[in-house]
């Protein structure tokens, strides 16, 4: 792939992106790693177990009648790293990871939902796989801001923050609508994931109040926003070595996020389970080594906001396909 400035300051590439080919080239060289392509069903577990904390959480601050202070403390020191991981529960499920059967790995998609709030997992799930199909292209990739989101937020400290705490907002509401294609998949699917939410939420405020739901909703928010976790929505894409397109986090909090640091690992290898994905960099390094890599969530963070050289535009794009563009005519904001 070739890349050259655009005058509106996004980095325009002419050639695919960099994955298929690396990933050629790694099972060329070490077909050993078709070995880490089996599902993991040991998420189904880890679901159950974030799901009971979170749920166990809430209750506990409705019994204890909690401050609106203490409820945001908690979701922000567990709430945010347990709702975030959920998020990359269901990423697993979007890729049939944990199970054979995409209906299974749907069902458990919408169940890992549940401490959410927001029914997210099987739109999560259309426009996460056009993410991986057209990575980089405006109006098929929901991860790409638009001009119009990416001049307002531009690299003003104040409007980065508020931007980064209002992403559920920007990746929920604003983004989707700029792809159309995904904005054609309503389905049962789609319509169970929101009657399975709003059936979760209803006895939590029956028994226990508004408390619950409100630490939910906060942990999701933070979970998204001005918070280490929230960095990886920059991390995973956001142009910090010139030619360079997805980056890789190896610090400790991929411990509490199970392994979504490995992003460029992912990419490649899109069907490999999160708890391989280390596996793959140590079977070969040669590729991944010499990578630019993220090594503080945190650290990244505070340069996202701090540093004025970097605004929504620092992401590499490409034009769309012939064939999708009357798909997309109509979608870019």
């Amino acid at each position: 792939m070739t890349a050259r400035q655009a005058p509106d300051n996004y980095t325009l590439a002419d050639g695919p992106g960099p994955h298929p080919d690396r990933a050629r080239r790694i099972l060329a060289a070490h077909p050993e790693v078709r070995k880490q392509f089996e599902a993991d069903r040991w998420s189904a577990l880890w679901t159950v177990r974030v799901i009971g904390l979170q749920l166990g959480i809430a209750i506990a601050l409705s019994v204890w009648d909690a401050p609106w202070w203490a409820i945001l403390v908690a979701a922000y020191i567990v709430g945010a790293f347990a709702n975030h991981a959920l998020f990359v529960l269901i990423h697993d499920y979007t890729h049939n990871a944990v199970w054979k059967s995409s209906d299974a790995n749907r069902a458990w998609g919408i169940v890992a939902n549940i401490p959410i709030i927001f029914p997210s997992a099987i739109g999560f799930r259309n426009f996460h796989l056009l993410h991986h199909k057209f990575l980089g292209v405006p109006g098929l990739d929901a991860d790409v801001p638009s001009q119009r989101e990416a001049r307002w937020v531009g690299n003003s400290a104040w409007r980065k923050t508020l931007w980064l705490a209002m992403f559920w907002a920007v990746q929920g509401i604003l983004r989707p609508q700029q792809v159309k294609k995904a904005q054609a998949i309503i389905d049962g699917w789609v319509v169970l994931n929101a009657v399975a939410m709003i059936a979760a939420m209803a006895p939590l405020v029956w028994f226990w109040g508004w408390t619950p739901v409100a630490y939910l909703f906060a942990s999701t928010l933070f979970s998204l926003g001005v918070h280490p976790v929230g960095a990886r929505w920059i991390q995973e894409h956001y142009v910090f070595r010139e030619g360079q397109e997805t980056y890789s986090y190896y610090g400790p909090l991929n411990k509490v996020a199970f392994n979504m640091g490995y992003h460029n690992e992912h990419h490649d290898f899109p069907n490999v389970p999160w708890s391989r994905l280390p596996a793959v960099r140590a079977t070969a390094p040669e590729f991944y080594d010499n990578l630019y890599h993220h090594k503080s969530w945190t650290g990244l963070l505070l340069k996202i906001i701090f540093d004025r050289s970097i605004s929504p535009f620092r992401r590499i794009v490409r034009p769309v396909p012939d064939g999708m563009k009357a798909v997309v005519a109509g979608g870019a904001g």
